[in-house]
Formats: structure tokens, C-alpha cells, sequence
């Protein structure tokens, strides 16, 4: 689509264009400027603002793709109107940033967001709230939306859950979600004129010395944050939390969607008579190993699958880790075998890759779960839309 276009968060020189195959553009490298220009954009009398106007000043600002659309998490698309919209504001993955933090002081800021991006639907803005705990007031006192406790843990974060237990997508329906900095990126720019693409993300992980925030600038590279505060020893980059993030180099960079950084153990080593051992100190799920006789031990997990892709089998894992109201190995399987009708009858459209994380995680069979989701909701995205 014409209409949607991505912007450069910084001026500067672009030094380099990287490409795969059949010369798709996977990075453009941009040295940035030491002072940013922004280019300026019209200030707009904020009571006059309609969704028309609202949706041309993103499109041309480069804002648009911060809003996604469900089903198929791809872009929103400009020319729909969704039934609903959806912000998650809380992030229940492994050490993923903690927003009353990172939100404070922006309560006037956040509102006028909200505000916004109210005006995109006729529908309800839901946001949704993490039940659990005590919400900051940026949240808990936010007007003009319908807020939700949501109770429980990880992946209760996950947008997709939520839209599942509040406002279920069917064969047709559109539901779009924003994540909570994006909302004030998009205040921003309504508010100055600019399209300011700085954001807070969190480095994380067991090979970080000092976990820490970090204000940056939308897909700057991850060496400036790294640098000299690692653990030593072999590292696996990930732009992104261990469950859905996406691996990286050390001097790769962080994710359009992203805003966590996970630093890891890597796990390229292989195990002497593997699960025959007693296993006290590994991790697991089940009471495969001894280590379940104690549960406070801690674990420092790496990317090792400890075992290859075997027999896909019904243990009833998946449904412990589900909690979408769906067959998941059903699914799973209609994929496996592109029957689009039966994908459709056991709930393809409200699924996501990352919903299915945890799946992947507990998997005995060690399928690559979100691998195949993405598969088939492309699949159904080519030949049903």
C-alpha cells in the first residue's frame, strides 16, 4: 500500500542497504546525524481533529505502522475501520520493562494519546490493565476508554489473549492494537509537530551485569548499551523477550516493535547421556528430572532445546499454556496439512505466533509452534483476503 510509508527516526546518511534473498531490503543503515533535524510537520488544532485527518497526518508522518490489525498481527490497514482497539498496558513476558516505571510523569501526555486514537473507531478503546498489582494512575484514572483488570500470569499480557476474553475476533471482523509508547509517540507528534521516534526499552538477561533502561531512538543498534556490561562466556542476542524476541548480533538492532533487549545464555553445547541423568539442577516442567523435588532452585536458562524434533504426539501440554478457548494441536496440525477451512473452524483468525510461546516452551516434541502459526495465517492471509 502506497499510502504507508516508514520514515528515518534520525537525519543523517544512509551507509548501507542490506538484502536477502531475491534482494528483499532486511536492514537500511543510517549514520546518524549528531543533532537530529526533524522535519516539521503542521500543528494541528487539536479539538478539529477528525479520524480522517488523524489517519493522513500518520500515513505521511511515518506513524501508521505502529498501529497492527488483527487477525494475521500485520500492519492496520487505513482504508478499514476496526470493530475495536486494544492497548496492553502491562507486559507479562520473561523481565519485560515495567510500564507504571517508565510512564511516569507522562499522565497529561498519555491522555491526549488516548484521546487520539479513540477517534480511529466507532468501537470501544479498551485498556487493559495488569490485576494483579496496583496500576499507576497514568493508567488507572485514563478517560475516554474502558479499562480492564486482567488477572493472572504471563501470557496475560499478550493483546491477543485479551481481545479473545473481551471482544473475540470472527471470520471478518478487524480488531487493532497499539502498544502504550506508540500512544505517546503518536501525542507527540500531534502536540509538536515531529515525529520524535525515542522510546525506553529494557536490557535484560542473565549475561547482563547491570539490568537497565535505556532512552533510544527507534532501531539504533545495540552496541552502545552492551558495551562493557556482559558477563563473559558465550551470549545469544535477542531484540525482544527469550519467548517471542528475535535473535540478533551484538552489534545488531533492536526491533521495530520491540522494547526489551534479552542477553542469554547461548546454548550450543551438547549433553552426555542427556535426560538419563538424575538432572537436580536442570529445569523442567514435568517431574522428568529430580530438580522438582525442589521448586526454589534458580535456573540460569539458555537456547539449548536439549533434544531434536520428534514424533508430534497428544500429551496435553498445550492446554496448559493456552488460555485461549481453541484446540491448539488441532490447529497446529490443520496447518501442517493446509486444510484452510478447518484453520478457519478451529480459530486461526484469533491467534498469534506469540500466543502460542509458551506452547513452543513446554513442547515435548520440540515443534517449532509459532514457526507453523505464522505459516498458517499467512497462508490463510494469500488465499482468503
Amino acid at each position: 500500500m502506497e499510502r504507508i510509508k516508514f520514515t528515518s527516526p534520525v537525519s543523517g546518511v544512509v551507509s548501507d542497504i542490506v538484502r536477502g534473498a531475491k534482494r528483499k531490503i532486511l536492514e537500511v543503515v543510517i549514520e546518524a546525524d549528531s543533532e537530529i533535524d526533524y522535519k516539521p510537520f503542521e500543528k494541528r488544532d487539536l479539538a478539529s481533529l477528525n479520524r480522517d485527518s488523524i489517519i493522513q497526518d500518520l500515513l505521511i508522518s511515518g506513524l501508521w505502522p505502529v498501529i497492527r490489525q488483527r487477525p494475521f498481527s500485520t500492519i492496520a490497514n487505513p482504508n478499514e475501520e476496526p470493530k475495536a482497539i486494544f492497548i496492553s498496558a502491562f507486559d507479562s513476558s520473561p523481565l519485560a520493562p515495567d510500564n507504571d516505571f517508565i510512564f511516569h510523569g507522562d499522565t497529561d501526555l498519555f491522555q491526549l494519546g488516548l484521546d487520539i486514537v479513540s477517534q480511529l473507531s466507532n468501537g470501544t478503546t479498551h485498556l487493559n490493565v495488569d490485576g494483579n498489582s496496583n496500576s499507576a494512575k497514568v493508567f488507572s484514572n485514563a478517560q475516554g476508554v474502558q479499562i480492564n483488570s486482567i488477572y493472572g500470569p504471563h501470557p496475560s499480557g499478550n493483546v491477543g489473549v485479551q481481545i479473545h476474553h473481551i471482544d473475540p475476533i470472527n471470520k471478518g471482523d478487524v480488531v487493532w492494537y497499539i502498544a502504550p509508547q506508540d500512544v505517546l509517540a503518536i501525542a507527540r507528534f500531534f502536540k509538536d509537530g515531529k515525529y520524535d521516534a525515542s522510546k525506553i526499552v529494557a536490557l535484560t538477561g542473565a549475561k547482563v551485569k547491570k539490568p537497565r533502561y535505556y532512552r533510544i531512538i527507534q532501531g539504533m543498534s545495540i552496541a552502545p548499551m552492551i558495551t562493557d556490561n556482559l558477563l563473559d562466556g558465550d551470549k545469544r542476542f535477542v531484540s525482544g523477550n527469550v519467548l517471542t524476541g528475535t535473535q540478533i548480533n551484538q552489534d545488531g538492532f533492536i526491533g521495530f516493535y520491540d522494547f526489551q533487549i534479552s542477553v542469554i545464555t547461548e546454548g550450543n553445547y551438547s549433553e552426555f547421556l542427556g535426560w538419563l541423568l538424575p538432572g537436580f539442577h536442570k529445569y523442567s516442567l514435568s517431574r522428568t528430572f529430580f530438580s522438582w523435588i525442589n521448586r526454589k532452585n534458580e535456573y540460569d536458562l539458555d537456547s539449548n532445546t536439549h533434544g531434536e524434533e520428534r514424533a508430534f504426539v497428544m500429551t496435553g501440554q498445550y492446554e496448559k499454556y493456552m488460555p485461549i478457548d481453541i484446540f491448539p494441536v488441532h490447529l497446529i496440525k490443520s496447518i501442517l496439512i493446509e486444510d484452510i477451512e478447518l484453520m478457519e473452524n478451529l480459530g486461526i483468525y484469533e491467534v498469534d505466533p506469540e500466543d502460542f510461546a509458551l506452547c513452543e516452551f513446554a513442547c515435548t516434541s520440540k515443534i517449532p509452534v509459532q514457526q507453523i502459526i505464522r505459516r498458517g495465517l499467512d497462508l490463510i492471509k494469500k488465499e482468503c483476503s
